[in-house]
């Protein structure tokens, strides 16, 4: 069974990008958490839409150098 909150580490590995940028990110609300007690946790679903929010943001800019 997958996991429905994950640690910022874990979504740092998973995205390929350091912990402090994840923990940026948290902070400037650009992704979404829960938390639980004093820990922070991002749900699974929340990381999978950023990660597709951010692929249809990147696949809509103009191409470098194209007119």
């Amino acid at each position: 069974m997958d996991r429905l909150l994950l640690r910022p580490g874990e979504v740092a590995d998973l995205l390929g990008i350091g912990r402090s940028k994840v923990y940026a990110l948290l902070a400037a609300k650009d992704l979404p958490s829960v938390r639980v007690g004093r820990s922070v946790r991002i749900p699974a679903q929340a990381r999978a839409r950023w990660v597709a929010s951010h692929s249809a943001e990147t696949s809509l800019a103009k191409p470098p150098g194209g007119d």
